[in-house]
């Protein structure tokens, strides 16, 4: 399997990762002042701590989410997280390119849009509908699988397509998405 680190966080990822980050940090402390202790009515020391956590808990959740790199190999790509990595098979890829504006305009529909990553699924005119496990944008290589589309940001886009080459030696690599009817897939090919 080829190893290969997560693009460096740019600039954005990096200050709303830490205002996010904060403005968490901060609306626990002020809920844990807030809630009253010891009182005697039901239920409401429990409510109170439950509520207290609850911004902590979406930094630390957010945290395990983290893309820290990739590894390829002939049937998988293992998206590297903090304590564990996520599968994606491989098989029947037909296409690949490195498109710094594969992610422009797209509406994430679930997912994280910028805390300590961008994750989870999001739509734009030109793909459709994808799955996107990335730190920086303007290293997104777009992989297009059967049913779907993933998108990865490696550090290295280039060798990381010469490395997807390698073991698909049939895939069509491009520059861009748009370049030669390299965009959207076929209706229904797309999940």
């Amino acid at each position: 399997m080829n190893r290969f680190d997560a693009a460096p966080w740019p600039l954005g990822l990096k200050v709303i990762s830490a205002l996010s980050t904060a403005i968490l940090l901060g609306a626990t402390y002020i809920l844990a002042r807030a809630f009253p202790r010891g009182t005697r009515v039901p239920f409401a020391e429990a409510f109170g701590t439950g509520i207290t956590v609850l911004p902590l808990a979406i930094a630390l959740i957010s945290l395990l989410f983290i893309v820290s790199g990739y590894e390829l190999g002939s049937e998988q790509l293992l998206v590297r997280r903090l304590f564990w990595s996520t599968r994606i098979s491989l098989s029947g890829i037909s296409r690949a390119a490195h498109d710094p504006a594969a992610m422009k305009r797209s509406l994430r529909l679930f997912g994280n849009g910028g805390l300590f990553a961008i994750t989870g699924i999001f739509q734009n005119r030109t793909l459709g509908r994808y799955r996107a496990f990335a730190t920086d944008p303007r290293n997104a290589v777009v992989l297009f699988l059967p049913r779907r589309i993933v998108i990865v940001t490696p550090a290295d886009p280039a060798g990381f397509l010469e490395a997807l080459r390698m073991y698909f030696p049939a895939i069509s690599i491009r520059d861009s998405v748009s370049a030669g009817g390299f965009a959207r897939p076929p209706a229904g090919s797309a999940s």
